[in-house]
């Protein structure tokens, strides 16, 4: 389904560790036309965190309706709470803005391509797989079994890289969001 909005869509995504939100924050600062989407999701607000623009804050009942309706171009069920994006909300942010930016997982991140084939796609690759590890074991909260279980779909997640529009490598964060940017632009 192509989008009649004039904004640009643009999906950021890659493994994790590979600075996918520190690229978005870096691009974001860098160009004030980038809008960015709210999630909805089933968890309750933490303190401070406002309905509407932190998350949407819905119930599971209304999130499963929402699936059931073909709403969401991208969902997920983390721990014990939904999670997903809402294809109105891509249709509110890009009425707004002339770019939106998204930085999503790889599955939702495909689905979307779909649902929105005019948007550009960018899968942030690491440097290496040294570094990869790196970068995740740097913030020292996982054991052995998770480090292992994460680099396995950090593996299975660059094997489709290929599927995206372009491959960023995120070395040197300025070149990546430099990169970005451009392709952004073009």
């Amino acid at each position: 389904m192509a989008n009649e909005n004039t904004g640009r869509l643009l999906i950021i995504s890659g493994p994790s560790g590979c600075g996918k939100n520190t690229v978005y924050d870096a691009l974001a600062l860098r160009d004030k036309e980038i809008g960015q989407t709210v999630s909805a999701t089933t968890r309750k607000p933490r303190d401070g965190e406002r309905d509407g623009v932190d998350y949407y804050f819905i119930t599971e009942e209304d999130f499963l309706n929402k699936i059931n309706n073909n709403e969401f171009v991208e969902h997920v069920h983390y721990a014990t709470n939904y999670y997903g994006t809402l294809r109105s909300e891509i249709d509110r942010v890009l009425k707004l803005y002339k770019k939106v930016a998204m930085v999503i997982e790889v599955n939702g991140a495909l689905n979307i391509k779909k649902m929105y084939p005019e948007a550009v796609s960018v899968f942030l690759m690491p440097p290496s797989k040294e570094v990869l590890v790196e970068r995740i074991n740097c913030r020292g909260t996982m054991d052995a079994d998770e480090l292992a279980r994460r680099m396995k779909t950090a593996e299975e997640e660059m094997q489709k890289s290929c599927e995206y529009d372009y491959v960023v490598v995120n070395d040197v964060l300025e070149n990546a969001v430099e990169e970005i940017y451009n392709i952004l632009n073009l």
